[in-house]
């Protein structure tokens, strides 16, 4: 009986750069998190974009607001992993949004197309 050929492919992981005060909130999600410092966060993403088994890096935009820019160089000729911007909580409670309920609402309506209401 033969044995199966592996394609050799390994699983993807998916992982949220962030900083220490959402880690929490993503991590009691389940999720994989990296929390960096904002002067350290450039660094860590070209290392995990380089050395890291990554499909899918979520990266929070207070940190760095264009990842893909970021690490342009570090991407080249590189399909994965994707950079996923993602909008910082800090933005929904900073000095200038003077709403976090109609922040969070613009976000839902920017994603999908429409309101959800409760």
């Amino acid at each position: 009986m033969a044995e199966p050929k592996h394609s050799g492919n390994t699983m993807q992981k998916v992982v949220v750069l962030t900083d220490s005060e959402s880690a929490t909130g993503f991590r009691l999600a389940g999720s994989e998190v990296i929390d960096v410092t904002p002067e350290k966060a450039v660094t860590e993403l070209e290392r995990m974009v380089t050395h890291g088994n990554y499909g899918l890096i979520a990266v929070d935009q207070s940190l760095i607001p264009d990842p893909a820019k970021a690490v342009e160089r570090a991407m080249r000729g590189r399909d994965l992993p994707i950079l996923l911007p993602i909008p910082s909580l800090q933005d929904a409670f900073s000095h200038d949004t003077v709403d976090a309920k109609a922040y969070m609402g613009k976000l839902v309506r920017d994603t999908i197309g429409f309101d959800i209401k409760l």
